[in-house]
């Protein structure tokens, strides 16, 4: 493969992101049907939703309002007058055959959001931001990599069908160089932590609220047209982002190296070799023979209320952290060690509930952080909530380390409390001389030549004992009154 180097020498990546986020509120866009993730499967539909003859859409109050503040947030003008087009395509996971969204009248346009990459800010354009409805999801059955392509059938959940859904369509991004792929990777990180501090998604990339579709092109440098792009689709994950961006790079690179040419087209990302693969031939806007949607009315969102969801907004995600900076005492070198991990909200709100800012730091840049890259995620899609790590903390001054990081393991795996993981597993620390005495007793009859050096005054061997009995009781033991048990036991003075 080409040297990024070589890559960054010859040509200036040009990057897009358009991203899909489902909206949280408890009925579907258009029709009362409920919005729960993971119900049976077809369970959430109604006429409406599923495009049967005669059916008529009604718009959905809380889905306009949420479209509005995700554009105030982004420093986007709100339209006095927009209204709704039906895009027309055929896909089995699409009941209508046709998908109500925005065209050319979106609510929200001209927009920014502002990232910060190795002390270096870049200002992201915000082209539009509008309102449509998502599409069902469709089972490829029996094929390797669970797409159409070798499926021996596939099956069709409408339970997504309607649910409100945001796209968030950026300008293209130039002027990135070397960086394109962290930029991509923190525009993404940045508008999620925006999307949860406004409360109008959930934000979980592992369940589609938030989806991305990656634009890449390169430009020879010195050019001024810039080189036919490609779509990625679909990639879930931050990381995933930034590597769809690199190997796209690599990948038009050498083809236009070696004299041939980038097609516009669709391309899925592959999380297990990090590449890409062709998809399908991008369609242009007159493809999907765009009209207005006779069933709805316009939409002029009053003044008032757009200055009054203004006043509204929740403190920014940067100004946020600025102020986490300040209260922490962090350090510069802290603060991107944290920027870096994605955790410095998880910090902040782990000494909301109580933690001091070395240990809240310390639990989610160590262990907390070592469990999200095993498991491929986030740090903050792990299934603990800041105020349960505020208390692990507080219980491992009573627990040992290895005892506290079990703490974090149940409650990983089994969403409950930190002491009712405690309770359940007997993890309480081990300190009363009588049960403690019997397990010192039995490692040092296991171990009669430890024991010998330590009579005889290399008092550094009692560590080797002292991890045997903390292995016996499972971590459970207190090790200073091991430590002093042992030594009485063998007649030392301490």
């Amino acid at each position: 493969m080409i040297a990024y180097d070589d890559v960054l020498a010859r040509y200036e990546p040009v990057l897009g992101i358009e991203t899909h986020v489902e909206l949280g509120t408890a009925s579907k866009m258009f029709c009362g049907c409920a919005t729960v993730f993971g119900a049976e499967p077809n369970t959430q539909t109604c006429p409406v939703c599923l495009g049967l003859p005669g059916s008529l859409p009604v718009m959905n109050g809380t889905a306009v309002e949420y479209a509005a503040r995700i554009g105030l947030a982004l420093h986007c003008d709100i339209a006095s007058w927009c209204r709704f087009a039906r895009k027309n395509y055929f896909y089995p996971d699409m009941p209508k055959d046709f998908q109500i969204s925005q065209y050319d009248e979106p609510l929200c346009t001209n927009g920014f959001l502002d990232v910060e990459v190795d002390g270096t800010t870049y200002r992201i354009g915000i082209e539009r931001v509008h309102m449509e409805e998502d599409t069902g999801k469709s089972l490829h059955v029996g094929g390797p990599a669970g797409r159409i392509h070798g499926a021996t059938h596939s099956l069709v959940d409408y339970n997504r069908a309607g649910i409100p859904l945001v796209e968030i369509v950026t300008r293209p991004i130039t002027g990135t160089g070397a960086a394109a792929p962290v930029v991509a990777k923190a525009y993404v990180s940045e508008l999620r932590d925006t999307l949860r501090a406004l409360g109008v998604s959930e934000v979980r990339m592992e369940r589609g609220n938030l989806r991305c579709d990656v634009n890449t092109s390169l430009m020879p440098r010195g050019g001024t047209a810039w080189g036919t792009r490609t779509e990625t689709k679909n990639v879930n994950s931050l990381r995933s982002v930034e590597r769809a961006v690199r190997f796209e790079m690599h990948r038009q690179a050498e083809l236009l190296d070696a004299g041939g040419r980038v097609h516009q087209e669709t391309r899925h990302f592959h999380e297990d070799t990090g590449g890409t693969t062709p998809g399908r031939s991008k369609e242009e806007a007159t493809d999907y023979r765009y009209f207005p949607e006779p069933d709805l009315v316009p939409l002029a969102p009053d003044a008032g209320w757009v200055e009054r969801l203004r006043a509204d907004l929740p403190e920014a995600p940067a100004e946020r952290r600025a102020r986490i900076a300040q209260r922490l005492g962090a350090s510069d070198r802290d603060m991107r060690a944290m920027a870096n991990a994605g955790v410095v909200d998880l910090v902040g709100a782990t000494v909301e509930a109580g933690a001091s800012p070395d240990d809240a730091r310390n639990w989610w840049l160590g262990y907390l952080a070592q469990q999200a890259n095993a498991d491929g995620i986030d740090a903050g899609d792990l299934a603990i909530s800041p105020a349960q790590v505020a208390r692990v903390i507080e219980l491992a001054a009573e627990l040992s380390t290895g005892l506290a990081r079990q703490v974090v393991d149940g409650v990983l795996a089994s969403g409950q409390e930190p002491d009712a993981v405690v309770a359940e597993q007997g993890l309480a620390k081990v300190t009363d001389d009588d049960t403690l005495g019997t397990a010192v007793d039995a490692v040092i009859a296991d171990q009669p030549d430890v024991a010998a050096k330590i009579r005889a005054g290399k008092l550094a061997a009692a560590g080797a004992l002292v991890g045997a009995v903390m292995k016996a009781t499972r971590g459970q033991a207190d090790a200073r009154a091991v430590h002093r048990l042992i030594l009485e036991r063998l007649g030392v003075e301490q």
